[in-house]
């Protein structure tokens, strides 16, 4: 179902900044992805499994708005919501975070390939696992529904 939630807690890395120690706006797409492998995973989705079978997500748009910077050392929130989900494609939505202070929003666009790159239907297991009932807390994602 569209809606499952996860949070992911990361720090910013120096490696991910610039000469200012402000976080560098490519880090942002990095902690989306951090976020929603760690979105899948909650859904027990497991990624090497998908792509022995030959699948995979490939982002086909990216958006982020930035809002306020975040900088060397600060604990950021990842905030990763399924949107919708299709026979081929999901979008998910990002919101990241220091504290209550929205640093920057985004979404992603993925479609679900085959190994010649051509995009192809969930099965059933994978649509199964994306839109059934939520999942108990497994890891270090917390899953929520969105109010």
């Amino acid at each position: 179902m569209p809606g499952r939630s996860c949070e992911t807690r990361t720090r910013v890395r120096y490696a991910e900044t610039d000469g200012q120690r402000v976080a560098h706006h490519a880090a942002y797409l990095v902690w989306f992805e951090l976020g929603r492998a760690d979105l899948l995973r909650a859904c027990g989705v497991d990624y090497n499994a998908l792509e022995d079978r030959g699948l995979c997500f490939v982002v086909v748009e990216a958006q982020v708005r930035y809002l306020a910077p975040a900088r060397y050392d600060d604990l950021v929130t990842i905030r990763t919501t399924l949107e919708s989900l299709r026979s081929r494609e999901m979008v998910v939505v990002y919101s990241v975070l220091r504290e209550s202070t929205v640093l920057a929003t985004g979404q992603t666009r993925l479609a679900l390939v085959d190994r010649t790159g051509r995009a192809t239907a969930l099965p059933d297991d994978l649509s199964r696992a994306l839109s059934g009932p939520e999942p108990p807390e497994r890891g270090d994602a917390i899953i929520s529904p969105i109010a």
